[in-house]
């Protein structure tokens, strides 16, 4: 590997100093497309809710190869029979470039503009137009595609592919220690030190060895208290049906007011018009978003300038949960809602969000996950919910809720509308609708 003349401290919260010494990855940081994740927030909408999560998709990309050099330079030093050194840099790179396609508040974003973040990710590392692809070709004219089958999960060497994307790897141990530091919520907090301790490289894949079985029991639960109370937290979710609302309420107005749009927010209009480019998307980041939300705040359209104000000032929707089988008799909330007067295209939304904490391996899935295996003394791989109770537990169980959005004004004390509120709040119960049932 090429190393730099003077190796450069990156001071991270999370893992103290990461050094960079090889001068491909310190090349990579200095690409425009990589530094561009200095303006995504990691977190998209969260940071309404917990004020500190303002990092970066750049901060988290650079603990992710923190943790994979780290990984990767033991596996060289330790297990040279079973892990190849050539695959270290494959590794490093591919961890600093996983999310290098998120967009502007990614997933919403995702959801309104049918754009698709991992396939911009390996985009961006083949096209030979961008930064990124001009420095991997400096290590070979290959090693581009290598990158990008890391990402797609294609490349030939799994111990590689796991280390980046599996229920276990560089990717969401930083993600849940950061989060939880910028969140201020202490769920995400396990022991990454001994975890990495007791990593090995296996045959076609990563195990841990036994006596770290409870630091990796201690992740699994940390990932689902992180989920739970961070990640499906309410008030996120409010601001991601507000902004999805918003870009919807914008997609519906630009055809008839293309002028506006090109003059008030011209980054977004090759997405109005379903044809962008790499560059197109790439221009494109939260500020720039956030200041087209501005911009529409004096929008003569009541409704686009309303979800824009509300965005900007942080004017949330309440929400109450519901079961699957009532989602039809929503329906009943919403004809309440317009009869007081709000156009329940944009100011209701059903959001649901559910994880599955842990699962097995199960090959008859469309997208099977590769289960966690746990080294014995004598060699033997066994899964871990055979060996955990408490992570046996969680395996193969979804967990999150249902959700219906509304206008807080519903159930304002100072409501001029006292008979629909009391019809709307007849069908609702410690916070959970009732539906046709109601008691």
């Amino acid at each position: 590997m090429p190393n730099t003349k003077l190796e450069k401290v990156f001071r991270d919260p999370v893992h103290n100093y990461i050094p960079v010494s090889n001068q491909i990855i310190y090349d990579l940081i200095g690409t425009t497309e990589f530094q561009r994740l200095r303006r995504i927030k990691q977190l998209g909408t969260s940071s309404y809710t917990f004020h500190g999560a303002e990092h970066s998709r750049f901060t988290h990309c650079l603990g992710v190869y923190n943790i994979a050099k780290q990984i990767t330079e033991m596996f060289t030093k330790n297990y040279p029979e079973t892990w190849h050194p050539e695959e270290n840099l494959v590794t490093q790179c591919a961890a600093l470039l996983h999310d290098v396609g998120h967009g502007a508040f990614s997933h919403t974003f995702e959801g309104v503009f049918d754009t698709n973040h991992e396939a911009i990710t390996v985009n961006i590392i083949t096209d030979p137009s961008t930064e990124v692809n001009a420095v991997l070709r400096k290590v070979a004219p290959d090693f581009p595609d290598k990158i990008a089958s890391v990402i797609t999960h294609d490349y030939e060497n799994q111990q590689v592919v796991q280390l980046i994307s599996s229920q276990i790897d560089a990717d969401r141990m930083d993600y849940l220690l950061r989060d939880s530091y910028y969140t201020g919520a202490t769920y995400g907090e396990f022991d990454l030190t001994r975890i990495m301790r007791v990593i090995t490289p296996v045959d076609n894949g990563i195990a841990f060895k036994v006596q770290g079985m409870h630091a990796v029991e201690d992740y699994i639960v940390s990932r689902y208290q992180m989920y739970m109370q961070v990640y499906f937290h309410p008030a996120s979710r409010a601001m991601e049906v507000l902004l999805h609302q918003l870009l919807k309420r914008a997609k519906v107005l630009y055809p008839t007011q293309k002028d506006y749009f090109k003059l008030t927010s011209p980054r977004l209009v090759p997405f109005f018009e379903h044809h962008f480019t790499l560059s197109d998307y790439l221009h494109l980041d939260d500020g720039v978003m956030t200041t087209y939300f501005q911009n529409w705040q004096t929008h003569p359209d009541e409704i686009l300038s309303d979800l824009s104000n509300a965005f900007i000032n942080r004017k949330l929707a309440k929400s109450i949960k519901y079961d699957s089988a009532d989602e039809k008799d929503l329906e009943i909330l919403r004809q309440i809602i317009k009869k007081i007067g709000f156009d329940t295209d944009y100011y209701t939304a059903v959001h649901s969000n559910f994880d599955l904490p842990y699962d097995l391996y199960r090959p008859e899935l469309q997208n099977p996950r590769t289960q966690i295996e746990i080294m014995q003394k004598d060699g033997t791989l066994t899964e871990l919910s055979e060996l955990s109770s408490l992570v046996k537990s969680l395996t193969g169980t979804t967990h999150g809720d249902n959700r219906f959005y509304f206008p807080r004004d519903i159930l304002s004390p100072e409501t001029l509308f006292k008979a629909e509120q009391e019809d709307f709040i007849s069908y609702i119960k410690n916070d959970h609708f009732l539906g046709k049932e109601r008691l």
